[in-house]
């Protein structure tokens, strides 16, 4: 009996839930052998989760018993969501009473059974399928004749009980990992036992190596995986140059940081009779050392991505492998897979070629010496590198006028300043210092995308299997909230929800460069767009304004680009002759592939997220009492978050606003004091003290010693309100009467570089304190009072119905705050008369 006869027969129309022995019935079974192979499979099924048997042992498919598949995400605090297998649908939230012992990371069904308020979904777990954790990292607590291990993973929710047989040799303190051999029910903690003892908590090392355990990064490769790496010859022979095309005369550089080690991207630029250019993307062709269905395949596939941590890398492939006959080395043969882009003087793609290539690149170039030759002009660099220099001027013309182009075409380039932490040889953060994107960044980064566009659109017209990178639209209501939120600093964009165009929103990214807003507005950006993933079908990168796109220039530290490179390689070796059989293979691999790169992704995300902010954490502990100047970034019922000029970021609790009774007004984004009216709002620059800093918990407790308002900032009267139309170019000021004229709009100055020297808005607050005092000083004039004579009014910003919503908006506001204060004075006079009488 087949699972697929099975599960066809239980989806079809007239199918109700049906006991073994009717369904033993409507299979026409009548021998004991093929009942007893019924019965397995049924249980298979059912220990597979696409079976369900209910309490009166009825089978049936879930989503004909209104049963949800997904995993948990918990909270500390004991709720969670559901999230769906099927991308885009919308998260379940489940109530604490409701987990049925499922926890965090655990696949399960839910049935939805109501509406949770508003929009979203509420439901009750029925069915654990496949516990999602069944280690833990934490730190060991001896209670004398028992002990608890408490989880780095707070949302586990639960501390795991260890038996006193259990220990292992573990004591009060260690780091360790348990294997759970028992999950909780109801009240009753998951009980473990100490498999591995990762050291004190104190010792150096055993942070990072915690947080390694804690989401099951590989280490160490398998011996087999080594043997077959050492297997890799250290250069190429005669015999594998056979239907390559010979490039070894091609001039071509790989430009990297200077650490970097594993260089696979090498570059070549070439002028052409026709007065066009020819751009060459050359990628090591790791493909064909890494075979598929072999040990190293297997291995990267379970790795999915390489890991780049504080102080070490958890690469994808062997260092045998990635540092040597992989790396693209200067004035060494390599093979590679070459993406030739013939491009007009628009630097618009008119003709492109994918093919087998070997190549030898002249000189590994860092960023760091291309930036001299370009911006600063180093005499010294440029004599070194006379002959490569005249082609790094030609990519730097070709580069920036492909990211013109992609900005017109209304791509979103989130600017945000990276940070980069150093730390000592024990591992203790040391300073924080910030990752430059000059010149010689950006071209590398316009010539990969531009490759990656080109083999994803190549694929998608020969309509065969493939991997792309998509970037779905923005969830329709985020996006409606996000455009409400920038109402609070003098903008707005026209359009509603999933019709702004993505030009609008870079527009919005121009306009805001350089203002202490800046920060704010890009973060709650991004966190209103949705994760780009990997997928099997071509379904555009709403970031990049791009309808293809796929990763292909990284097979060394990412395995879909190894992917890509073998179904490159299928269609150069056999073009339209390959089989069926391997075009169905890889239609029904692809969606797995992806969907497994996706979550190894987001995994190394969240390790190097928790890796940074563990450093960040340390790094503060040694400065508690210490002052600095911020700027609010994120406000909440509970408190408002405060990110300093080094991107380290703490919360002031409310309870540290000691000065009157906060409460927290959503649409304006504002913690409002109760008594004096005192706002705390996105954006405003603060001076905060550093009250304390939990290391585990990895958390920093600011508390404000000082606030001064950004200047410049919220319709003030140096700001002229903004109204982004992303279907021009232009940015429409609304001050006064609109000018109609056909002169159309005065020219702007150009905007100043600032990419070069990028400040936080607490570092650029001085330079609007010196505006003020030029212009003498005149302080803002508050919303509602009269303009002076003769003085032009600012028209409030937006299209009709955009501006009124900002009115109605802060006079509600007011209203509100009005209306409270008289609530609670009623109260206090009546108290008062009680009293009295």
């Amino acid at each position: 009996m087949k699972d697929q006869d099975i599960l066809a027969f239980m989806r079809e129309q007239a199918y109700h839930p049906m006991t073994v022995k009717e369904l033993e019935a409507a299979f026409e079974i009548t021998d004991s052998a093929a009942f007893k192979e019924l019965v397995k499979t049924l249980n298979a099924l059912e220990a597979s989760g696409e079976v369900i048997r209910t309490r009166a042992n009825r089978y049936g498919v879930p989503e004909k018993m209104n049963l949800v598949r997904g995993r948990l995400q918990s909270h500390p605090k004991g709720f969670g969501f559901i999230i769906q297998e099927t991308p885009g649908l919308e998260d379940i939230y489940v109530h604490a009473n409701d987990m049925n012992g499922a926890i965090h990371g655990d696949t399960v069904y839910v049935r939805v059974e109501r509406e949770a308020g508003g929009d979203r979904l509420e439901g009750r777990i029925v069915r654990i399928v496949e516990r999602g954790i069944k280690q833990v990292v934490g730190t060991f607590q001896d209670e004398k004749h028992y002990a608890f291990v408490i989880p780095d993973e707070k949302r586990i929710g639960k501390d795991i009980f260890i038996p006193k047989e259990a220990y292992n040799g573990a004591v009060d303190g260690h780091k360790v990992v348990v294997n759970i051999v028992r999950y909780p029910e109801g009240r009753v903690n998951p009980e473990g036992e100490v498999v591995e003892i990762l050291g004190h908590k104190n010792d150096p090392g055993v942070d990072i190596l915690s947080i390694i355990r804690k989401f099951n990064l590989p280490e160490a490769f398998p011996e087999d995986v080594l043997a077959e790496a050492d297997a890799a010859p250290d250069e190429i022979s005669e015999d594998e140059l056979s239907g390559r095309r010979d490039l070894r005369e091609r001039m071509m550089v790989t430009i990297d940081g200077a650490d970097a080690k594993d260089l696979d991207d090498a570059v070549s630029l070439e002028k052409l009779p026709n007065g066009n250019v020819r751009l060459g993307v050359h990628i090591a062709d790791v493909s064909y050392y890494v075979r598929e269905k072999s040990q190293l395949d297997n291995e990267a596939y379970r790795r999915g991505t390489s890991v780049y941590l504080v102080d070490r890398v958890i690469p994808m492939l062997p260092h045998r492998l990635s540092n040597g006959i992989c790396s693209l080395n200067p004035q060494v043969d390599r093979l590679t897979i070459s993406c030739d882009m013939e491009m007009d003087q628009s630097a618009n793609v008119v003709k492109y070629d994918l093919f087998l290539s070997v190549i030898r690149t002249n000189e590994r170039m860092t960023y760091a010496d291309v930036r001299s030759i370009l911006v600063d002009k180093d005499e010294a660099l440029i004599e070194k590198y006379s002959e490569l220099v005249p082609m790094f001027q030609e990519m730097e013309q070709l580069a920036l006028k492909r990211r013109a182009n992609r900005m017109q075409r209304g791509a979103i380039d989130f600017d945000f300043r990276e940070a980069k932490i150093f730390v000592d040889e024990e591992g203790t953060p040391t300073d924080i210092g910030f990752r430059t994107r000059s010149i010689a960044e950006q071209m590398i980064e316009e010539f990969m995308l531009a490759a990656n566009e080109t083999v994803a659109e190549h694929f998608h017209w020969m309509k065969q299997p493939f991997m792309y990178r998509i970037h779905e639209d923005p969830n329709s209501e985020k996006l409606m909230a996000f455009m409400e939120f920038i109402t609070n600093f003098g903008y707005s964009i026209r359009g509603k929800g999933n019709s702004v165009h993505p030009r609008a929103l870079q527009q919005l990214l121009e306009e805001v460069k350089g203002t202490p807003e800046e920060i704010i507005i890009s973060t709650v950006m991004l966190r209103s767009m949705k994760q780009a993933r990997y997928d099997a079908e071509s379904l555009g990168h709403y970031g990049l304004s791009t309808d293809f796109y796929t990763h292909f220039t990284s097979p060394i530290r990412r395995y879909p680009d190894l992917i890509v490179h073998r179904r490159i390689r299928d269609w150069i070796e056999q073009g339209e002759q390959l089989s069926e059989k391997r075009l169905g293979y890889w239609a029904e691999q692809m969606p797995v592939i992806a969907e497994h790169a996706s979550q190894r992704e987001r995994l190394a995300v969240d390790a190097e997220r928790e890796t940074d902010d563990l450093k960040k954490a340390e790094f503060m502990k040694e400065r508690v009492g210490e002052e600095f100047e911020g700027v609010i970034s994120s406000v909440t019922s509970f408190g408002i978050f405060v990110e300093l000029p080094n991107t380290i970021e703490g919360l002031v609790h409310v309870s540290y606003l000691t000065d009157d009774y906060y409460h927290y007004h959503e649409k304006m984004f504002a913690l409002v004091g109760e008594r004096t009216g005192k706002q705390y709002r996105i954006g405003d620059v603060v001076q905060v003290r550093v009250a304390n800093v939990n290391v585990d918990e990895r958390t920093i407790d600011f508390e404000i010693v000082g606030m001064t308002k950004a200047a410049g900032f919220r319709g003030s009267r140096e700001r002229t309100p903004r109204v982004i139309d992303g279907r021009s170019g232009d940015r429409k000021p609304t001050r006064g009467k609109q000018d109609r004229s056909r002169t159309g709009r005065p020219e702007r100055p150009e905007r100043p570089d600032r990419q070069k020297d990028k400040k936080h808005p607490a570092e650029i607050r001085q330079k609007y304190k010196d505006r003020r005092k030029s212009e003498g000083n005149k302080p803002p004039r508050r919303a509602g009072a009269k303009a002076a004579p003769g003085s032009e009014a600012v028209v409030p910003l937006g299209n009709g119905e955009a501006a009124e919503t900002a009115t109605k908006r802060e006079k509600g506001f007011w209203e509100d705050l009005v209306k409270s204060k008289k609530k609670n004075r009623k109260n206090v006079t009546s108290q008062a008369k009680r009293k009295r009488r």
